[in-house]
């Protein structure tokens, strides 16, 4: 999920700012009933990876976390209005390979320490919200010793750019995130498009008109 400050500007000043939106997740993961995997708070955007257990649960986490949040920045810092540029956009992402990828991009997306969940991963708890390892993570290592090395030799190595540019715009596009058939299986259960539609006219057809 990615929600963006508006017209691009800043939704967090300083780190008092980034501490009162993790604790107004908190408070709004448990309200919501969504399970939180990672985080990534950039200064003009924030990155999560959360499980719904009902298909609202999205929506419903962001307009709480909106609520809690906006309030609390403006009582601080003043101003009135939304901080937040339109919709939330957010990827369905498929388990396995595809799921450890994302949560490597949103745990390496934070420019300082203690602004992304990287550390709860690698042997520094995260104590400010609730994070739950899916069990991708789990399968890493029989002890939290070598799940923890192998997170930080993970998080070291990095994506490969265009596999990071990649997950970056399926996210800012609403697309899904893994192989064609389980895109495809996802296109019929909600009838919408999970893949970006190829460029150029359609096969036969003779363009527009």
């Amino acid at each position: 999920m990615l929600q963006r400050g508006l017209s691009g500007r800043s939704v967090f000043r300083d780190d008092i700012d980034r501490d009162a939106y993790l604790g107004a997740l908190r408070e709004a993961a448990g309200a919501t009933a969504v399970r939180l995997h990672a985080f990534a708070l950039a200064d003009d955007a924030v990155h999560l990876v959360v499980t719904p257990t009902e298909s609202q649960g999205p929506s419903r986490l962001m307009q709480a976390l909106g609520r809690r949040y906006v309030s609390a920045h403006h009582r601080r810092n003043g101003g009135s209005g939304t901080l937040w540029d339109g919709r939330f956009r957010c990827a369905v992402v498929e388990p396995g390979a595809p799921l450890l990828a994302v949560l490597l991009l949103v745990d390496g997306l934070a420019a300082a320490p203690g602004h992304s969940s990287a550390g709860h991963r690698s042997g520094q708890p995260e104590r400010r919200v609730p994070l739950i390892d899916p069990p991708e993570v789990w399968a890493l290592g029989n002890t939290p010793f070598e799940r923890e090395s192998a997170w930080r030799r993970r998080l070291d190595e990095g994506l490969a750019p265009a596999q990071r540019q990649g997950l970056l715009d399926s996210v800012a596009g609403n697309w899904a995130i893994g192989s064609a058939g389980f895109a495809r299986a996802l296109a019929e259960k909600t009838a919408r498009p999970t893949r970006p539609r190829p460029r150029g006219r359609p096969a036969g057809g003779s363009g527009p008109r």
